[in-house]
């Protein structure tokens, strides 16, 4: 079935698009033709009504195969109701009633091309017509992947319009073009000769209008539709996408040969100017083959997923990481020097490709360079890369997973990494190569994807076992989940009670909760609206702060902050224990405490003493201010030498400082 939708999509697209290069074609060569060049131009009316055909029946067909599709049998192909369903229910049934309104409108124009009385007559049939066509063609960017990007849908769909209008002022106009060139090459066309010439020279400067247009849209939507370069060369959709990269590349290099030839169309005709234009109708001919063949890997496209929506499966055993690069000192001299060397080569090349003379030598040379700086800065950069590397987790960043992560953990990890993942357990001693200091910053550097795939198949080199039979997909990444908790607990170690926007950010883990008799929320839900102050308290020791950030909180969330205050002993009847005047005003998590003390336990470590030892005790009271983006920003532990918040006040002027914030990205739900 989806190779059958790729054909019919492929056929009613190239209908389309060769719609509007016909039209294109007979106005480029100008009303007042020659009895050959009038001959070529009744050929592209009978092709025009052809082709208005053929997108109709198409059109008519993909009815079917959506219906038989969505319906999930193929007898629905033939069923009136599904077709209404179909039609009237989906938005691509919308596209589909307005698209072939347009295009049985442009084949009634077609079938009135014998009433041309004068040349406006002529000019006007011709552009209605074209401006039907685009705007048939155009409907198709509402009914694909780029209606569907979130956020920006509107302008990703703008944008796909776009480029299938600049695909058939350009691909389309290639055949008819080349079918006039062939006639005007041959002595017996030899009248058409002035309408071919005048038609190519318009024409190129359209195509380069096209082809940069096509260039712009066509990186956008890639971008919309792929992200990187991981979905990029690990997907299908990203593997087909470069196919049709490649075959663009190659269409322009033909480009790039056919217009040396146009000022030998003015020539002898004998001797330069038929030859001349018999070689460009084939170069264009060429083109329009592998503008057809770009169409297919189109049609293809359509029916697959997009890359950003599937997990990729990285083919090289190597990537590249800037974050390698970069050593105590900055980034390395090698790196340094060779962007440089590169950066100049593509200068050079840019230069050579503006030059009229010696343009060879100059772009040889940068390219050389550029050559030369990737050899010596990426090496450096290289790391090794598995075909999970870059795989989306199963398991969302999530204190759930974070907590099995970490029962997993103390029961198959800990005798070798130790309890706090230091690379001290007592049997790391007897393996080939110690175990890795999971709280390490070289954590960093290597992604989920390449931890999942140590925990299902080992590291032989260094005696760690692999876990794939030990352990299910979906508990290997809530051991990673835990793994990039303990990570970020180390990297929160400098956390103080002040926020420090120069400080990296570190993703506060998602939870679930109810507070009082209120319904189910999620961490999640204040992001983009609040900030958040999570207040780990112990009864009967935090009872005194807890009432006095009662007092401050309707000021509080005035400045755009909540307050959620979990219990670390449990929260069974944590109402009725806090009970008692004066009364606690603020939300208290009564299910759900259990998770989100033990996952955000792990932050607990500091650079004081007690906090730098292996596995620090619980202390009896945290806060930690977590920003509206999802990042936990700033901590406080009484007890310390500074006074830190224990004045409320101090809450609020960091909530302030906060809000004055450019805000960051927000992070993703699963981690990479």
């Amino acid at each position: 079935m989806t190779a059958l939708g790729a054909g019919l999509r492929w056929i009613n697209l190239l209908a389309g698009i060769l719609l509007i290069g016909l039209f294109t074609a007979s106005l480029l060569a100008g009303p007042r033709l020659r009895p050959m060049a009038r001959a070529w131009d009744e050929g592209l009316g009978r092709w025009a009504r052809r082709l208005a055909g053929l997108a109709l029946l198409s059109g008519l067909l993909l009815v079917a195969h959506q219906s038989a599709h969505l319906a999930g049998r193929p007898a629905a192909a033939l069923e009136l109701a599904a077709w209404l369903g179909v039609l009237l229910e989906t938005r691509w049934g919308a596209v589909w009633l307005f698209r072939h309104v347009l295009l049985l409108l442009l084949a009634a124009l077609a079938l009135l091309r014998e009433r041309e009385e004068s040349t406006a007559d002529w000019a006007a049939l011709r552009i209605e017509s074209w401006l039907l066509g685009a705007a048939a063609l155009a409907a198709l960017g509402w009914a694909g992947h780029a209606a569907a990007v979130e956020p920006g849908a509107l302008w990703a769909a703008l944008a796909d319009a776009t480029h299938l209008i600049a695909a058939g002022a350009w691909l389309g106009t290639l055949l008819p073009l080349s079918l006039l060139l062939r006639s005007a090459s041959r002595e017996a066309g030899a009248d058409s000769r002035p309408e071919a010439v005048v038609a190519v020279r318009r024409f190129s400067g359209i195509a380069l209008a096209a082809m940069l247009l096509l260039g712009a849209t066509g990186i956008g939507n890639s971008w919309s539709q792929v992200g990187g370069v991981p979905a990029l060369v690990g997907t299908r959709y990203g593997r087909l996408l470069l196919l049709k990269i490649v075959l663009v590349l190659a269409v322009l290099i033909v480009a790039s040969r056919s217009r040396r030839l146009l000022p030998a169309l003015s020539g002898d005709a004998a001797e330069v100017g038929r030859p001349a234009m018999a070689r460009l109708g084939r170069l264009v001919a060429i083109e329009w083959v592998l503008g057809a063949l770009a169409l297919v890997v189109v049609s293809v496209l359509t029916v697959t997923p997009p890359a950003r929506h599937e997990s990729p499966s990285w083919p090289l055993s190597f990537r590249f990481s800037y974050n390698v690069a970069v050593g105590p000192a900055g980034l390395q001299p090698r790196v340094l020097v060779g962007s440089q060397v590169a950066v100049v080569g593509l200068l050079a090349v840019v230069t050579g490709a503006l030059l009229r003379r010696r343009r060879g030598l100059v772009l040889g040379a940068g390219a050389a360079a550029i050559a030369a700086g990737l050899l010596l800065a990426l090496p450096p950069m290289t790391v090794d890369a598995y075909p999970s590397t870059y795989r989306r987790p199963a398991a969302t960043y999530h204190a759930g997973s974070v907590t099995r992560g970490m029962a997993l953990y103390r029961e198959h990890c800990a005798e070798c990494h130790g309890a706090a993942g230091l690379g001290d357990g007592p049997r790391g001693s007897g393996l080939p190569r110690k175990p890795a200091d999971l709280t390490g910053p070289h954590t960093a550097e290597h992604t989920a994807g390449d931890i999942f795939w140590w925990l299902t198949h080992g590291i032989p080199r260094g005696g760690m076992p692999g876990f794939a039979e030990k352990l299910g997909a979906e508990e290997r990444w809530d051991v990673v989940n835990f793994l990039r908790s303990l990570a970020s607990s180390a990297q929160a170690r400098g956390l103080g009670s002040a926020v420090e926007p120069d400080r990296p950010r570190i993703v506060a883990p998602d939870f679930s909760y109810s507070a009082g008799p209120g319904p189910g929320r999620a961490l999640k839900e204040f992001r983009g609206q609040r900030a958040v102050l999570l207040v780990f308290f112990s009864l009967p020791s935090s009872r005194d702060r807890l009432a006095r950030l009662g007092r401050t909180y309707e000021t509080l969330r005035a400045l755009g902050g909540e307050i959620l205050a979990v219990p670390l002993d449990g929260g069974a009847r944590i109402i009725r224990r806090l009970g008692g005047p004066p009364p606690i005003l603020l939300p208290v998590v009564t299910e759900g405490s259990e998770e989100i003390a033990r996952t955000y336990g792990l932050f607990r470590v500091t650079l004081l003493p007690d906090g730098l030892r292996p596995d620090p005790p619980m202390p009896e009271h945290m806060e930690l201010l977590i920003d509206r983006q999802g990042y936990l920003r700033a901590r406080w532990i009484p007890g310390g030498a500074a006074p830190g918040w224990s004045d409320p006040a101090a809450i609020l002027a960091e909530l302030g400082r906060l809000t004055l914030e450019r805000p960051a990205p927000p992070p993703a739900e699963h981690v990479h």
